[in-house]
């Protein structure tokens, strides 16, 4: 694990690119503090860049935002009945009822497999929320979305909506830890520790749009983050997956960080990667900006040539160290700020800011 100082530049990459879309290539840019620097997308940013000056930890930023599809924002369970549950039951019964709920999760909640692979389905207008660091669901996932039909091709009237997930341990699902599927949109799943799921830690796919994936640690896992779930998937999926991965914690998670297909506009932004087989990957004309990543001894931090039709991305202001390949670029991508505000931190700032307020126990 690399150490709490920042580690040295082991060798050049790629040039910086500019600070707006679509990405032009600079030369490399080169400046010392103190004779220690970061080598920051093949430039040299200085150590002391490290104050953090982003959006607060606890505040709702990206995709799950926007005010679209006649939902404006996601506030989850907010004005309904707050709940505490400590058993299986509980838990079950109060995510598959109508209306809006908090529903308050205290101690470990075993999941069954049952009929269903252990996946549990969660309706409309909830917020599942963790009391306390040790809040933990085990043995199942989450399930956010009607039943899959190829034949939809459009947001139906009674899609699910506006779910928010935070503060919880999910770790030992025979399937999926969390999928959001068929046209659900405005979800907010924040501040989780998520591992050891038999398939994806967080899948996205099949028309759903308007998420928010923040301030999560994900490890011991290996295809973590899927979003668009197969190359036949265009008619659901094109003009939709607006996701946003931000201040995440991909601690050896191998794989998927994520793997992208048809989404629109995708804004990965101050996540931090360590020891990772691959980052990010976009195609089928995805459109991905990576901005102000920190990535650790990954093998390819980002690709655009990757098992099926190019995609597109936009990469700015990136840290690789000891990593084998630069980041892949190719084509332009909607600039995020079109649909939501936000602040970015420094790259240099990651390795310290993102271990420090990701998972549970922090909010």
């Amino acid at each position: 694990m690399p150490p709490t100082s920042v580690p040295p530049c082991p060798r050049p990459h790629a040039a910086l690119p500019p600070r707006t879309v679509p990405r032009a290539a600079l030369g490399v840019l080169l400046s010392a503090v103190l004779g220690v620097a970061l080598c920051l997308n093949g430039a040299v940013a200085p150590a002391g860049a490290a104050a953090r000056r982003a959006d607060p930890i606890d505040r709702m930023v990206g995709f799950a935002t926007v005010d679209a599809l006649g939902q404006n924002g996601t506030t989850g369970g907010a004005g309904g009945p707050v709940v505490t549950v400590t058993t299986t039951a509980q838990f079950l019964d109060h995510i598959s009822r109508p209306g809006p709920y908090v529903i308050q999760v205290k101690g470990r909640i075993t999941l069954p497999t049952g009929t269903t692979d252990g996946m549990h389905s969660v309706t409309s207008d909830k917020t599942i929320i963790g009391l306390g660091p040790d809040a933990a669901l085990i043995g199942g996932g989450l399930k956010i979305g009607l039943p899959v039909s190829d034949t939809v091709t459009s947001p139906p009237a009674n899609a699910v909506h506006n779910v928010i997930i935070r503060n919880l341990t999910i770790t030992g699902a025979t399937d999926d830890l969390i999928n959001v599927q068929m046209f659900s949109h405005h979800i907010w799943i924040d501040h989780n520790d998520l591992s050891n799921g038999d398939d994806g830690a967080v899948d996205i796919k099949r028309g759903s749009d308007f998420v928010t994936v923040s301030w999560n640690r994900f490890h011991d896992h290996d295809k973590t983050l899927l979003l668009g779930h197969d190359e036949t998937a265009g008619p659901q999926d094109i003009g939709r997956l607006h996701v946003t991965y931000h201040h995440n914690y991909f601690d050896g998670s191998d794989q998927r960080n994520p793997r992208v297909r048809f989404a629109d506009v995708v804004h990965v932004y101050n996540n931090y990667y360590r020891d990772n087989s691959y980052g990010i990957a976009s195609t089928y004309d995805a459109g991905v900006l990576a901005e102000g990543n920190y990535f650790y001894s990954v093998n390819n931090p980002g690709r655009v040539d990757f098992s099926g039709d190019l995609g597109r991305m936009v990469a700015r202001d990136n840290i690789l160290v000891d990593c084998n390949h630069a980041i892949e670029t190719r084509g332009t991508v909607t600039e995020p700020r079109t649909f939501y505000p936000y602040t970015a931190d420094p790259a240099a700032s990651v390795p310290a800011v993102v271990p420090a307020g990701a998972g549970v126990g922090k909010i």
